[in-house]
């Protein structure tokens, strides 16, 4: 038995479509060039700040929907060595190489 896609699905994905490209060229219709004013500009400064709190904390701290309820879990080891292998070395790359250098043996040798 086939599914037939309806009227109002095919009206959305092409509506998403369009707001999608139209976004996305807005900077190429304009006939002069554009800036971002200053405040915005500021703003986007808080911007890595943000999503680190909003994506990798969370991510981090709880487990299953939940608050992490013992000490023994490998993503608080590893994000600590992580956030310490970056205030030293200033390098994104030692902090994702150390922090799963602590995180794998701990999760996969250990079972936390």
């Amino acid at each position: 038995m086939k599914a037939a896609t309806d009227w109002w699905t095919l009206g959305v994905i092409f509506g998403l479509a369009g707001v999608t490209v139209l976004t996305r060229c807005f900077f190429f219709i304009l006939d002069r060039p554009w800036s971002l004013p200053s405040w915005a500009h500021r703003a986007l400064h808080y911007a890595p700040v943000a999503a680190l709190a909003g994506v990798v904390v969370p991510e981090v701290v709880m487990a299953n929907g939940h608050l992490v309820s013992t000490w023994q879990d490998a993503r608080l080891f590893a994000a600590l060595v992580g956030a310490a292998l970056y205030f030293w070395r200033r390098s994104v790359l030692v902090t994702l190489i150390g922090g799963m250098a602590v995180y794998l043996p701990l999760h996969l040798g250990m079972g936390w």
